[in-house]
């Protein structure tokens, strides 16, 4: 039994099927066939149910791959502590991040670390936070950048920031002339949500929920980006609510439309997340201090209202 054939265990697993795999493994598929077949002869048991299209894990398939994936990531783990011995800060890193934090984090961030971790290869990926999950669990992932706490027994995570939420009402609102506004004046039956699957909807609909239990899921539109609910917003179809770095690239015009809740103001946790095995550490805590650095250097310039986890008052939702 070799790393190599336990690899090619694993993307046949992920790809179910054995061309798709080969040519991710970067061999022919015969070469990678062979070595499964080896494998298995070896175990003699079948891992794959070939006689399925697309290919299936049989039920001690399933649970060889799981073993597989612990002694794969494992066998990554011996270089990985070379390279902290070394104090080596670079090769490839895959970075998930959700798309409600990835349009305003990323730019304010990447320029930076690339300048001081030139020898840090990133790729950088949009993901749903299930996607985040599901990637970091199976090795596709080093790190992500989500709104926490995920509550997951197998991914650890590093608060970076707590991110207010901010109300965007238009002028013919009901709320417009409300200088500061509070939860309770929340309605979902005039609030333009994002659409199914954005984890900062369900905080939106959380947070109104709180004090109108008799609430229905009956929304009158919904988008998949904040750029598109400021502009419906502006055609009076409804308020909004925005993380507050969203409204730093809001034009003049509309920044009269913003709204700040009283204190305590709803929150976001927003944290570096990683996987248990803690691969790559040394790349994932240069990465917290660049984003920490550029946040606290937001409050500092911008007077951003955002709270550092050590200066945390207040809970995120």
């Amino acid at each position: 039994m070799t790393i190599t054939q336990l690899y090619y265990v694993l993307a046949v697993a992920e790809n179910q099927n054995f061309t798709k795999a080969a040519e991710k493994c970067f061999v022919t598929q015969p070469t990678l066939s062979m070595q499964i077949q080896k494998l298995e002869d070896q175990l003699d048991v079948q891992i794959f149910d070939r006689s399925k299209k697309p290919i299936e894990l049989t039920e001690v398939g399933k649970k060889i791959v799981t073993q597989a994936r612990n002694i794969v990531n494992e066998s990554y783990r011996i270089q990985d502590i070379v390279d902290q011995q070394k104090g080596f800060i670079g090769g490839e890193f895959k970075l998930g991040m959700i798309p409600t934090i990835m349009p305003t984090l990323l730019p304010m961030f990447l320029k930076s670390f690339i300048k001081k971790h030139p020898k840090v290869k990133l790729k950088i990926e949009e993901l749903t936070t299930e996607d985040i999950i599901q990637k970091l669990k199976e090795g596709h992932l080093d790190a992500a950048i989500a709104a926490t706490p995920l509550e997951e027994d197998d991914i650890k995570e590093r608060v970076l920031y707590f991110e207010p939420f901010v109300s965007y009402i238009p002028k013919n609102h009901r709320l417009h002339q409300n200088k500061k506004i509070n939860i309770e004046d929340l309605d979902l039956n005039d609030m333009l949500l994002l659409e199914d699957g954005h984890c900062f909807r369900d905080g939106v609909i959380n947070l109104c929920k709180v004090f109108k239990d008799n609430t229905e899921d009956e929304f009158q539109l919904e988008s998949g980006s904040f750029e598109t609910l400021v502009k419906l917003s502006n055609e009076g179809l409804g308020m909004t609510l925005l993380p507050y770095l969203h409204t730093l690239d809001i034009n003049e015009k509309d920044k009269e439309n913003i709204h700040y809740f009283n204190e305590p103001a709803p929150a976001r946790e927003v944290s570096l997340i990683y996987h248990k095995s803690e691969l790559k550490m040394q790349i994932i805590e240069a990465l917290q201090d660049v984003i920490s650095g550029i946040i606290r250097g937001a409050i500092a310039f911008q007077n951003v209202q955002i709270i550092s986890p050590i200066s945390k008052n207040k809970k995120a939702t």
